[in-house]
């Protein structure tokens, strides 16, 4: 079992248009709702694939009655924890061509009080013996950047490892306390956090392990469309597939985390599962997880030791 937390979830409403035109009327050509945060959709890309596993998150509102009620509806265990202020609601609009714009809101502010409930809901979980713990997505208001570090701690105590996805300052407190098992940021989270640009594979290898010298044990790192960089052990390898026509790139990285974590193996094929995951859920609507049916390895190559001086725009 892989339990997941999400210290602001949220629920997703996706609408599918053929262009957005700003200051103009669109027409809405489809929409979707679903439970939504990056360990959310980790938790429900693992259920999807026969995976057990258990999300704790934070609930309020009507929104949050909402989520509990979606992952309910998608076979998710859930174990929520009450809180006075509403649960956010975000809205993704996917254009034909793939591209999405996210308009997502800043969260419920929690109070001290249920910033704790929350991680003893954690606590109790960590007792049940988890594979993993996946901890994820951003903080809202009155959760302080230490937040992941103390998640981190909470899961060392217990002797389960720990994977942590988010960015800005909950991922800088994270790596630099060091003690992450894994961790996962994009392109971008990880050049904000070593603050300089990454253009070649070398310099994005030459990132991760400067994260991994900080006390962390592996990096993922998920460069959009050019693939996933793996880092872990004094080796890196990088891994991509065939081009995917998007349909919505939304949670595809949080899909990736979880084909990542689906079973235990080399990391090799961790990484192949991870990138196929990925490029499966970005060919889906919204943020729909993949299936079984969907999901294609054996069209993912991966590199060992890769050339750092490729341009990470053309692999």
């Amino acid at each position: 079992m892989i339990l997941t937390v999400t210290p602001n979830p949220s629920v997703d409403r996706t609408l599918e248009v053929g262009a957005l035109q700003r200051g103009g009327v669109v027409r809405v050509e489809g929409a979707r709702t679903h439970p939504g945060g990056k360990a959310v959709n980790v938790s429900r890309a693992l259920r999807r694939n026969g995976e057990p596993t258990t999300a704790v998150l934070p609930v309020g509102g009507a929104d949050g009655g909402r989520i509990a009620a979606l992952l309910d509806e998608q076979g998710v265990a859930a174990v929520t924890v009450p809180i006075g202020a509403a649960t956010r609601s975000n809205i993704t609009i996917a254009e034909g061509d793939g591209v999405t714009t996210k308009l997502n809101l800043p969260g419920p502010a929690l109070t001290e009080d249920e910033v704790d409930a929350v991680l003893d809901a954690v606590r109790t979980e960590l007792r049940r013996g988890p594979r993993w713990l996946v901890a994820g997505g951003s903080l809202p208001a009155g959760v302080p950047p230490e937040f992941y570090p103390r998640v981190a701690r909470l899961a060392a105590e217990h002797g389960v490892p720990v994977a942590i996805d988010t960015s800005g300052a909950p991922l800088e407190a994270a790596a630099r306390a060091g003690g992450v098992d894994l961790l996962k940021p994009n392109h971008e989270e990880l050049a904000e956090l070593l603050g300089r640009e990454l253009t070649t594979v070398g310099d994005v290898a030459d990132a991760a392990r400067e994260v991994l010298d900080w006390g962390n044990g592996a990096v993922l790192a998920t460069l959009g469309a050019h693939g996933v960089l793996l880092a872990s052990g004094g080796r890196t390898w990088w891994a991509g597939g065939a081009a995917v026509v998007p349909r919505s790139t939304v949670g595809a990285g949080d899909c990736a985390l979880a084909g990542y974590l689906h079973t235990a193996g080399e990391p090799e094929e961790r990484l192949r599962r991870a990138v196929a995951w990925g490029a499966a859920a970005v060919a889906l609507p919204g943020t729909t997880v993949p299936g079984p049916a969907d999901i294609d390895c054996a069209a993912v190559r991966v590199v060992a030791d890769p050339d750092p001086a490729l341009v990470v725009e053309k692999l």
